[in-house]
């Protein structure tokens, strides 16, 4: 797992992972509010190397959790109601 930080704006820190985009940093005053992909907040660091650490601390247990396998459709689908005749 590599993540890759730029500098998006004076104040804003943008995080990718593999090439896939994964979060960014917002520096608010002297705290640095880390967000998911999502752009859930995930917490509040007194620095950038901090919230830099805490993504890539939350980055290993998502990533196992992105492990897991995908249902298809047809597996998703609720069974019919109606009966056929």
């Amino acid at each position: 797992m590599n993540i890759t930080w730029k500098q998006a704006d004076h104040d804003v820190y943008v995080a990718t992972r593999d090439g896939e985009y994964a979060g960014f940093v917002a520096v608010d005053g002297a705290s640095h509010v880390l967000h998911d992909r999502h752009s859930r907040r995930l917490g509040s660091y007194p620095s950038l190397s901090a919230a830099r650490s805490a993504l890539e601390s939350f980055g290993a247990s998502a990533s196992a959790g992105q492990q897991r396998r995908r249902r298809s459709a047809r597996s998703r689908r609720r069974p019919s109601t109606a009966r056929s005749r």
